[in-house]
């Protein structure tokens, strides 16, 4: 049986404390305005001239779909980080339109459904990503622990910020988090 050592509201997490490291942007090729995005969204660009760049971008003729899919989730990431996040969510469900092999791009819709409190739906986001490998699982880890947190699946958010911190060992995040937890045995026969 899990107990929580202290109770988490998830909203005094804030989602500035971890929307960060649930971006996952997703790699493009060529010296395009994809790859301009890309670039934009992996080190942390959120700007209104990145989303004005991406948006371009979505709209060049010589992208594959597959590039296509990948510049309208780094889009994504990028509204995400702005605060936008009806913006976020339809740039990411049109990339997963595109493309549903991204796996990227259903932690970071989970990342922002958490942000919408629709816990469940980002519980199945993360999910489908992780089973797609997405490229920083740790994060998705993450992520799906505090869905499940807030919606009163404690041990499955304990496994999950385990897990977490399994792959990444110096996750500071999820290292707090699961210093707040603690595993109390029962007995034998209930006694």
């Amino acid at each position: 049986m899990f107990r929580k050592a202290a109770v988490l509201a998830i909203a005094g997490l804030g989602f500035a404390a971890w929307t960060a490291a649930a971006d996952a942007a997703v790699s493009v090729v060529n010296g395009t305005l994809a790859s301009s995005c890309f670039q934009a969204a992996e080190y942390g660009s959120a700007s209104k001239d990145s989303i004005r760049l991406c948006t371009i971008a979505v709209e060049e003729a010589a992208l594959t779909q597959r590039d296509r899919a990948a510049t309208y989730i780094n889009l994504g990431i990028i509204h995400s980080r702005l605060g936008n996040a009806q913006d976020a969510l339809n740039s990411y469900n049109r990339g997963l339109e595109i493309d549903p092999s991204l796996g990227e791009g259903y932690v970071d819709r989970g990342a922002v459904q958490i942000m919408l409190k629709n816990y469940q739906a980002a519980i199945a986001d993360i999910t489908k990503g992780l089973s797609l490998n997405a490229n920083k699982p740790e994060i998705a880890y993450y992520d799906r622990a505090i869905a499940n947190e807030a919606v009163g699946n404690i041990r499955d958010a304990y496994i999950d910020y385990k897990k977490a911190v399994e792959i990444r060992p110096d996750f500071a995040l999820a290292n707090e988090q699961l210093a707040r937890f603690k595993v109390v045995r029962k007995p034998p026969n209930g006694a």
